[in-house]
């Protein structure tokens, strides 16, 4: 299931990251990586706040739909 319909407050495992090859390069920068876990916390105004490690990092629903859990 992409990332953008995950209910808020549940941690998963990153299963696929899709798209261009840049915009794969661009998410592994952030910390999305395929085994790590994601956790999302909110969702406000079609951006997506989560979390990634340690950090809060907020993308938006299209990028949101690229990454598989």
């Amino acid at each position: 299931m992409p990332l953008a319909m995950a209910e808020p407050g549940i941690e998963l495992y990153i299963k696929k990251i899709g798209g261009r090859e840049e915009v794969k390069q661009h998410l592994s920068q952030l910390g999305f990586v395929v085994g790590g876990m994601v956790k999302v916390i909110s969702v406000i105004g079609g951006n997506i706040i989560v979390q990634v490690k340690e950090s809060r990092i907020a993308v938006s629903r299209e990028m949101a739909m690229k990454i598989i859990v």
